[in-house]
């Protein structure tokens, strides 16, 4: 048996491929252990370092930064995506004064550092007299405007995935337009794109760190702060063990949360692909049966 882009191994390449899966093991463990008896032998496991993370104030204080992180990542996470369908929407529209802007708005936002985008937000409209402008409005604007238009891009590309004779076979139903694409067009999009729409929120949770940089009290900005503090030897190691701890946990669920709603979404009778979504009573559109029996 041979696959598409290779041929199966035969016995000596798949020892080869265990030998080298061990070795590889073996150096990964080996640099794990070396930096872990650095730190030992530097100190960072001692208990005067790591006795500051057992006061209950401590932990409140890192509590309230992940529920600064979280509510800060789920404002931005839903505008992002409002403003990824609004964005692929327009880009895709047959009206040029429609989709020449849209398009500026998109590629000028995508190349726009996020922090930048942050300090724009609460330093340069402070300073031309904005008022108002708190570090959450700062982060959760910037979060929304960088990540909306990458997942515009990716809500794009999705929709034009899409069979087009989906498309045509709802126009001939006589759908309008705006019913084809959130009835038809998007909620596929969305299936198929769906890893990479959960890979870029992963990554807008992670941005959100960047908040510290303007002051926003999140996760990032406690863990520095304990990190800094001199009376327990400055452990700032231990913080960041403890801060990356606490991202990837949250990572973690996000993703577990992202591989659920696919087995769903795929074991949902709704969204099979024998049946086209919003246009009952469809038969398989791309074979140009658009009813029980008819012919296109």
């Amino acid at each position: 048996m041979s696959s598409v882009l290779f041929d199966a191994p035969g016995a000596k390449a798949i020892r080869r491929n265990r030998w080298l899966g061990v070795i590889t093991v073996v150096v990964l463990a080996a640099i794990l252990a070396f930096v872990i008896y650095k730190f030992a032998e530097s100190g960072q496991f001692s208990e005067k370092k790591w006795q500051l993370f057992t006061f209950p104030l401590v932990q409140q204080n890192i509590l309230k930064g992940l529920g600064a992180t979280l509510s800060a990542f789920g404002v931005a996470a839903v505008g992002s995506l409002l403003l990824g369908m609004i964005l692929a929407v327009g880009r895709l529209s047959e009206r040029r004064w429609i989709s020449l802007p849209v398009g500026w708005f998109t590629e000028l936002f995508r190349a726009v550092p996020l922090l930048i985008l942050m300090a724009l937000m609460f330093y340069g409209l402070g300073s031309i007299g904005v008022k108002g402008i708190t570090p959450f409005t700062a982060v959760v604007v910037g979060l929304i405007l960088y990540n909306g238009s990458v997942l515009a891009e990716v809500f794009r590309a999705g929709i034009q995935a899409v069979p087009k004779g989906q498309g045509e076979a709802a126009y001939a139903l006589g759908l309008r337009k705006t019913r084809v694409m959130t009835m038809i067009l998007l909620p596929q999009a969305v299936r198929t794109m769906l890893p990479v729409i959960i890979a870029q929120l992963v990554v807008a949770l992670k941005d959100t760190a960047l908040g510290f940089i303007i002051t926003y009290q999140e996760l990032l900005y406690q863990i520095n702060y304990l990190g800094s503090q001199t009376s327990y030897q400055t452990p700032i190691i231990p913080a960041a063990i403890v801060g990356g701890a606490i991202y990837v946990g949250c990572c973690l669920v996000l993703a577990g949360l992202a591989k659920y709603l696919e087995g769903r979404m795929h074991r949902s009778p709704k969204v099979s692909s024998k049946n086209t979504p919003g246009v009952p009573g469809a038969g398989n559109l791309d074979g140009g049966n658009f009813g029980a029996g008819g012919n296109a």
